[in-house]
């Protein structure tokens, strides 16, 4: 699964793909297809941290733009790569990040549904699973989950990002937050300490990731089949 995100990458136009592993056997069948591979310490607790360490062991300059894709993510569109990389490219804040119009109120109350508000100037104000931003008055007329309300600008987080690699540098030294515990969303602690989250909104919605072993057999069959 790791090689066929790897290949997706590779088509995205990036001067360089890696596959960041602490697993000894990612890193042989990764190696097996030819894939630049850095084997990192076990002991990272998310995939920016793991992130932050790259960039030392490859020594990237302050600017240089990295796009952190996740290896569960085989069907990833290398243009959705790209966009991200080129939306932190565009823009002056310190990291970049995919959001997609949410239009089903069943997909805005779902807890596992990451939402994301914005500013004017298109910068992440906060990621919840809670439903936000929260219609009031439509939701005191009719049940939450039923419907939403017209021009509500509620958006999907999907979880690409871009970082510029003097950020991943100082990430490495951030404390945690309290709001990234309580929400399980790494991203906050970005926010909590004043950093600049760009959001791209995605005109059409990602393929599904593998979450679990029945994604992955449906996944196999997919490649089995195209």
């Amino acid at each position: 699964m790791v090689v066929r995100v790897a290949e997706r990458a590779l088509l995205s136009g990036a001067e360089e793909v890696w596959v960041a592993t602490d697993h000894a056997a990612v890193k042989a069948v990764a190696e097996q297809h030819g894939l630049s591979v850095l084997l990192t310490r076990a002991d990272h607790q998310s995939g920016t941290d793991r992130l932050a360490e790259v960039v030392e062991l490859l020594g990237w300059e302050d600017g240089t733009i990295i796009v952190n894709v996740q290896g569960d993510e085989p069907l990833i569109d290398p243009a959705l790569i790209a966009q991200t990389a080129c939306q932190l490219a565009d823009s002056d804040a310190d990291i970049a990040t995919v959001a997609h119009p949410l239009t089903e109120a069943v997909d805005f109350f779902n807890p596992n549904i990451v939402k994301v508000v914005c500013t004017a100037a298109g910068d992440a104000l906060y990621f919840s699973r809670a439903p936000i931003p929260y219609a009031r008055d439509h939701f005191a007329r009719e049940a939450e989950g039923e419907t939403l309300p017209a021009g509500l600008p509620a958006y999907r987080h999907v979880g690409l990002y871009a970082y510029r690699a003097r950020f991943l540098r100082a990430y490495a030294q951030l404390t945690p937050s309290s709001l990234e515990g309580f929400e399980a969303l790494e991203q906050l602690r970005a926010l909590w300490h004043g950093y600049r989250i760009s959001v791209a909104i995605a005109d059409h919605l990602p393929m599904p990731g593998v979450d679990t072993p029945e994604d992955a057999r449906r996944m196999q069959k997919w490649f089995e089949n195209h």
